[in-house]
């Protein structure tokens, strides 16, 4: 038998501590987002510091008045909400990529991502709840 003739044998892909990926699309609609977001979140916040910073009488005029004054509309109510789950989210996934990336164990994984979740939800649902229970007349 000359080496020619010998079988060739090639090692499995994947050791059996790091099992293949699932077949979905999450991933791929999880970098779309980021990409969408991120250009939507160009937009938002540009003009939120356009229009907070230098058009309604920059910084020193940001007070609870005015505040009250702007979440009077819907319009601003809309826009700030809009910029704060966009803003959530874009975070939140862009450290889940970091989590995935850099850590080792999946235990590790886990709990890092959890505490993320957590904490992105604990605060988008708290930005959320004061915009729309936000009341100007407080007594």
């Amino acid at each position: 038998m000359t080496v020619t003739d010998a079988p060739l044998s090639v090692e499995k892909p994947r050791t059996p501590s790091r099992p293949a990926a699932r077949r979905n699309n999450f991933e791929l609609y999880s970098w779309l987002f980021m990409r969408l977001s991120g250009v939507l979140l160009l937009f938002l916040v540009l003009g939120h510091l356009l229009i907070m910073l230098f058009l309604d009488g920059g910084v020193h005029k940001i007070n609870f008045a005015f505040v009250a004054g702007r979440w009077a509309s819907p319009f601003w109510q809309f826009w700030d909400l809009t910029m704060l789950w966009l803003a959530g989210l874009h975070g939140g996934n862009g450290l889940r990529t970091v989590i995935n990336d850099y850590s080792r164990k999946d235990s590790t994984r886990f709990w890092l991502k959890m505490l993320l979740y957590v904490s992105v939800l604990l605060t988008v649902g708290l930005g959320t709840f004061v915009i729309f229970t936000f009341d100007p007349n407080i007594g």
